[in-house]
């Protein structure tokens, strides 16, 4: 089978019964495709749809069955009885356990290869999109920068198991991977996730910290190390911490992040600095971004730097231009739209964010936007904007942002996208508005060793 053959397959799940496997059946497949997710696709003799963990598109398999549904089964593989030739060695000695690099053993091309073509399925079944016009305006997905050390950010995931501290990252099972460096974070820095490891089982074997988990920030580019400690509201032993991680790291800064409310809702109430500058700095797009701990920043630097680009080349803004940003952050894309626009309009719901746009502007020596803290379509912009930017969070657009996204008389809309399926959910919305449509749809691969991948959307004004 030609490697380009596997990505030429439709996507389709089998609604019919298939064959009923038992739960820890054992069966040979030949691993068709990957999804979009840490697994592939396979389907049975009966042909029901099989999501494989561990498979490679191209691999024959033994697999062993770990749940069974009405329609779709999933399963491990046990065997590889004929590895693909799309299969590589990862570079990561832990790709097989941790749940960082599900990709990790996919040759580089067929990743880019495997993220179009996840883009082009989802727009095609989810926004009933033409799949011949789908194929044709989706551009090959752009690779900008390295395969490995490409991550400015890791985060450890903090346990106690036995009474000890764990430390590390989560497993692709349950549980936490101890590891000794990340070959996803900038080479320079990859052994701080050791040095970080150490210093907070030392200090965790004599104290409660109220740990949650723990971010590590640095940036190649300005050389800022930040550690970030999210922990619960409780008494902490600042000094003794600032120090003992001070030594071992010589982060820029460190800082604790105090959370509230129930695991899946928790909300940030502070942000203390223990040591140094109690923010972290990047370089992207010819300016210098400083960001909080709990604000969002991409982790590929240099996609990021790419993404800028292929929105104002998109838009083509220029010096007349009123410019509209939403869900705008702590300033990607605002800070060189305000550079090159009369004035930019910019909307945040994330507190922390806004605090940060708001000081990047100040530093930027950037007057000419109005940054706004709320929710996007109940703080939309009262103005005509000439050109507009979107990146939404993966939930992609409200329906309300829609419907108010189509009454400008925008010339054209930027949306950046984290997710193929709220994507091709909105562009098929879009759709049915009237007002725009897609032009140009660019995936960039922000994410190597991974299936996520980030996508750039030029929509282009089809009615007065």
């Amino acid at each position: 089978m030609a490697p380009q053959a596997l990505w030429a397959r439709p996507f389709t799940y089998d609604m019919g019964m298939g064959t009923k496997m038992a739960e820890g059946a054992t069966m040979r497949l030949e691993v068709e495709r990957m999804a979009y997710g840490a697994d592939a696709i396979a389907h049975d003799a009966g042909g029901k749809t099989v999501f494989v963990t561990g498979g490679i598109a191209g691999d024959v398999v033994e697999a062993v069955v770990s749940s069974e549904g009405p329609s779709f089964s999933r399963a491990r593989v046990t065997q590889v009885v004929e590895p693909s030739p799309l299969r590589t060695r990862p570079s990561c000695p832990y790709a097989d356990a941790c749940g960082g690099c599900p990709w990790a053993s996919l040759e580089r091309t067929a990743q880019l290869e495997a993220k179009r073509a996840n883009v082009v399925d989802s727009l095609v079944r989810i926004g009933h999109m033409d799949p011949v016009a789908a194929e044709r305006l989706v551009a090959p997905c752009e690779d900008p920068g390295d395969a490995w050390g490409y991550r400015n950010k890791v985060e450890l995931a903090f346990a106690r198991q036995r009474g000890r501290a764990v430390i590390g990252m989560h497993g692709r099972d349950e549980g936490i991977i101890r590891v000794d460096s990340c070959p996803l974070l900038d080479k320079r820095h990859a052994r701080l996730v050791k040095s970080v490891s150490g210093a907070l089982s030392y200090l965790s074997g004599s104290q409660e910290l109220g740990l949650e988990r723990v971010g590590i920030r640095a940036s190649r580019r300005t050389r800022d190390v930040e550690i970030a400690l999210w922990t619960k509201t409780a008494p902490f032993p600042r000094s003794q911490v600032a120090k003992v991680l001070s030594d071992a790291t010589k982060a820029s800064s460190i800082v604790r992040v105090m959370t509230k409310g129930p695991q899946k809702a928790r909300r940030v109430v502070g942000v203390e600095r223990l040591s140094g500058k109690g923010y972290w700095e990047e370089r992207i797009a010819g300016g210098v971004m400083a960001l909080s701990a709990p604000s969002f920043f991409q982790v590929n630097t240099a996609g990021a730097e790419r993404l800028v680009q292929l929105v104002l080349d998109g838009l083509g803004v220029d010096e007349d231009d009123e410019a509209m940003d939403l869900y705008c952050g702590a300033g990607t894309f605002t800070l060189p739209l305000a550079g090159r626009a009369g004035f930019v309009s910019a909307v945040e719901a994330y507190g922390p964010a806004v605090r940060d746009l708001r000081r990047n502007l100040e530093r930027a020596g950037l007057d000419n936007v109005d940054a706004v803290g709320g929710d996007a379509g109940r703080e939309f912009p009262d103005t005509d904007a000439d050109v507009i930017v979107v990146d939404p969070p993966r939930a992609g657009l409200a329906e309300d942002v829609v419907a108010q996204l189509c009454q400008q008389p925008a010339r054209a809309i930027a949306y950046v996208s984290c997710d193929p399926a709220t994507l091709a959910r909105d562009l098929a919305r879009f759709e049915a508005e009237g007002t725009f449509r897609p032009a140009a749809v660019t995936p960039v691969d922000l994410f190597p060793q991974t299936f996520h991948v980030e996508t750039v959307v030029k929509l282009a004004r089809t009615r007065p």
